[in-house]
């Protein structure tokens, strides 16, 4: 099997004339190590000086509150050296889909 990483980036022009990134499967690079750096989505506000990293997940665990946590723990260093390093209010947003029976609910 033949893996292929792609590396999107988006930049749209706001009816105010502002501009929002979108940054698809990119590793942000900060000012010290940290492990989980590449969250699938970001989108960075310019004019509103906002981040949102977001998180893609399909689980097939009953208990997706708990998976929520653990993934705005796994991200909560990458959010803090965003803010610091953009000057941006960052927020994580988690889209969880759960899995049963082999059926998206």
């Amino acid at each position: 099997m033949i893996m292929m990483m792609i590396t999107i980036i988006i930049i749209i022009e706001t009816s105010q004339g502002g501009k929002v990134t979108i940054l698809w499967n990119q590793q942000v690079k900060t000012d010290r190590t940290i492990p989980n750096n590449k969250p699938d989505i970001i989108n960075r506000d310019h004019e509103k000086g906002t981040c949102m990293l977001i998180d893609v997940a399909i689980s097939e665990d009953i208990n997706v509150i708990k998976k929520e946590a653990e993934k705005i723990l796994k991200y909560k260093d990458l959010t803090i050296g965003i803010q610091s390093m953009w000057n941006v209010k960052t927020k994580m947003r988690n889209i969880l889909y759960q899995v049963q029976n082999r059926r998206v609910v």
